[in-house]
């Protein structure tokens, strides 16, 4: 079952407001863009301790989609699949309690740091980075690498087919048997879609996906603040050139983006005054959208303003 109802007038907003930013001097962005909206009644923050898992399934959530499940690559966007992964692992005693990994998530989601995620994806997978390696040692290397994939399959979750998260993230690129990993054709890169993206998010925010403390947890990661002496202060603060520059005064917001020099993607979820709860996922691959730091604000602020309650 689709873990959001497809509403009809939700899908021609999203289709007028791509062709309107196309216009735009954004020609190609039909096929650059993938785009998950998601409309909540209500707060959606901790609702399924309140309710069974089939319940919260049931939620009226209407939503739309342009090219949502077209697999792209995640940037640093693949890193909330990192963090749900370590506090499932924590949950399931798979990893021990650490200060340094506490630090290490931390700085993932704050700070987007590619450094705590190295360490991050070592924990969850057994592996370490290094030289080359020789093919019976690297296939062994290989499966542990994919043990978030394997438990991204076990959620039996439609909207993950095809996805992969086994992959470091970058500053200047795999090397040794990263690089072998990667394949000779890029292949193994890590790939998501904004469908299977939102319903991680979603699950997160509602506390459906672990225990309602580790969601809790994971929550107060992605807030964000939207002060702007704040976000003036810390330039990759993941507001700016994002999803979070777009939103009105007072809103609230939690959220984790990906840039790099081939894509800028953000997701997520926001409340604010007068306007209906909203989850969003939006990616946008290539180098023009990448260095777009209008696109992703304009989407938020013309969602958000079709939200506005009379």
């Amino acid at each position: 079952m689709a873990f959001y109802n497809l509403d009809p007038a939700m899908g021609e907003t999203l289709a007028r407001l791509v062709a309107h930013l196309a216009r735009q001097g954004r020609p190609d962005l039909a096929d650059q863009i993938s785009i998950t909206w998601l409309r909540y009644p209500e707060s959606l923050l901790d609702r399924a301790t309140s309710l069974s898992g089939a319940s919260l399934e049931a939620l009226p959530v209407a939503g739309a989609t342009w090219g949502g499940d077209r697999q792209r690559y995640p940037a640093s966007v693949v890193k909330l699949v990192y963090l749900v992964a370590a506090e499932a692992w924590l949950q399931r005693r798979l990893m021990e309690e650490d200060p340094e990994l506490r630090r290490a998530l931390a700085d993932m989601v704050g700070d987007s740091s590619n450094d705590a995620t190295s360490l991050v994806v070592d924990l969850l997978s057994g592996t370490r980075s290094g030289p080359d390696l020789p093919p019976e040692r690297l296939a062994g290397w290989a499966s542990q690498r994919r043990l978030v994939n394997a438990w991204l399959d076990s959620l039996g979750w439609p909207e993950w087919q095809g996805s992969n998260a086994c992959q470091k993230t970058w500053s200047d690129g795999p090397y040794g048997r990263e690089r072998q990993f990667y394949g000779t054709a890029l292949e193994n890169r890590n790939r998501l879609s904004t469908d299977g993206t939102a319903r991680l998010l979603q699950a997160v925010i509602a506390g459906a996906v672990l225990s309602p403390p580790a969601c809790e947890r994971m929550r107060q990661l992605l807030r964000r603040s939207l002060d702007p002496g704040l976000r003036a202060a810390d330039p990759e603060n993941q507001v700016d050139g994002f999803l979070g520059q777009g939103l009105p005064e007072g809103a609230r917001l939690w959220s984790k983006a990906g840039w790099m020099s081939q894509a800028r993607h953000d997701a997520a979820y926001v409340e604010a005054d007068g306007v209906d709860p909203l989850l969003l996922v939006v990616f946008s691959e290539g180098s023009a959208c990448a260095k777009d730091t209008e696109l992703l604000p304009a989407i938020a602020a013309s969602l958000v303003n079709h939200q506005r309650r009379a």
